[in-house]
């Protein structure tokens, strides 16, 4: 039966002048990158979404830039994503690099509701210096404005280029490359939603060349100590907010509930509200590490103990980690160490 191809698609091939499933003559020695599909509103088209080669299929000039292979890990919305698929997922890359060293990088699809955790979760975990890039779109390829096809065309062309090797994993969409440890989702439905506060993207992909900016200088991939290998499960970590009047109450019910980890979304560089200061000081009490993030979006927290003793070595500073990004840090940090100064050394070098 003849797939019907949603509007979205067909009016982005007229456009660049192919039709469904037609390839470009490829580029002598084009450098081989592979797509891991994990579905998402790239993927969601009306009448069942799309798989891994049909997104393939869909992005004009490709095989000028990269020889692409593909496999489909997942084909779910990124908010069904579980952390046992994460850990599945980083393992799979890393036997990706391990098998091919002629494997010039890996492009992941990804919703992007929950795309800068995926990505900071590789950025940590995938213990390779060639470039993993995390890529998805905003509108589905039932949608008229359908950008997809694009952003993967340059998330492989990053990929594909030797400059993105030793930066971590990265997020490219909007013709923008943003480091995954930094980005963040900044508006609900607008294209130009992924930016970096404070510091501006590491790069663009224009249309003669991909130009890096700057560097990431943050621990990450082939650096990091964190070996999923070693790891079965995550531990638990919630995260809990501060606002005018908040109790201490939902903080003792997560230390009740067996967190290992609770990490604060502070007011500023570190204000709390209500009753929360005797709830995190019975959470420390009982050994479960509390760590500091500001709600603001970008600023730094610094450390005030360096590792302390007692209740004190639990309470841990994000350092210019957003909340999301410092549950990560933490529970690969706990699956790692039980050792607070250790820990905060992490939340440093990373």
């Amino acid at each position: 039966m003849r797939r019907v191809v949603p509007v979205g698609i067909l009016l982005c091939l007229l456009i660049v002048g192919l039709s469904p499933g037609v390839a470009t003559a490829q580029a002598e020695d084009a450098p081989r990158v592979r797509l891991v599909a994990t579905g998402g509103t790239i993927s969601n088209a009306s009448g069942g979404r799309l798989t891994a080669e049909e997104l393939i299929d869909l992005i004009p000039d490709l095989t000028r830039y990269a020889t692409p292979e593909f496999e489909q890990f997942a084909n779910v919305a990124s908010s069904s994503i579980t952390l046992e698929q994460w850990l599945s997922l980083s393992r799979h890359i890393n036997e990706l690099f391990d098998g091919d060293p002629e494997l010039a990088g890996v492009v992941v699809t990804s919703g992007t509701d929950t795309l800068e955790e995926t990505a900071y979760f590789l950025h940590l975990t995938v213990r390779d210096p060639r470039p993993v890039v995390v890529v998805g779109a905003m509108r589905n390829p039932s949608t008229i404005g359908y950008e997809g096809a694009a952003n993967l065309l340059q998330a492989f062309r990053v990929a594909a280029d030797p400059a993105s090797r030793d930066k971590g994993a990265l997020v490219v969409l909007n013709d923008e490359i943003n480091s995954a440890r930094e980005v963040t989702k900044t508006n609900a439905v607008r294209l130009q939603t992924f930016e970096t506060h404070g510091y501006g993207v590491l790069g663009v992909v224009d249309r003669d060349r991909v130009v890096y900016y700057r560097d990431t200088l943050k621990r990450h991939t082939d650096g990091s100590e964190f070996d999923v290998f070693a790891i079965d499960q995550l531990p638990r970590v919630d995260i809990l907010m501060v606002y005018q009047g908040a109790g201490g109450e939902l903080i003792d019910a997560a230390v009740d509930d067996v967190a290992q980890g609770i990490v604060i979304a502070v007011a500023g560089a570190g204000a709390t509200s209500g009753t929360q200061r005797e709830g995190i000081s019975a959470a420390l009490d009982a050994g479960v590490y509390v760590v500091s993030a500001t709600r603001t979006g970008s600023g730094r927290i610094a450390s005030r103990n360096g590792g302390g003793n007692g209740a004190a070595s639990y309470r841990i500073a994000a350092e210019d980690l957003t909340p999301l990004k410092a549950r990560i840090l933490l529970m690969l940090a706990l699956a790692t160490t039980n050792d607070g100064a250790a820990i905060q050394r992490m939340f440093t070098e990373y």
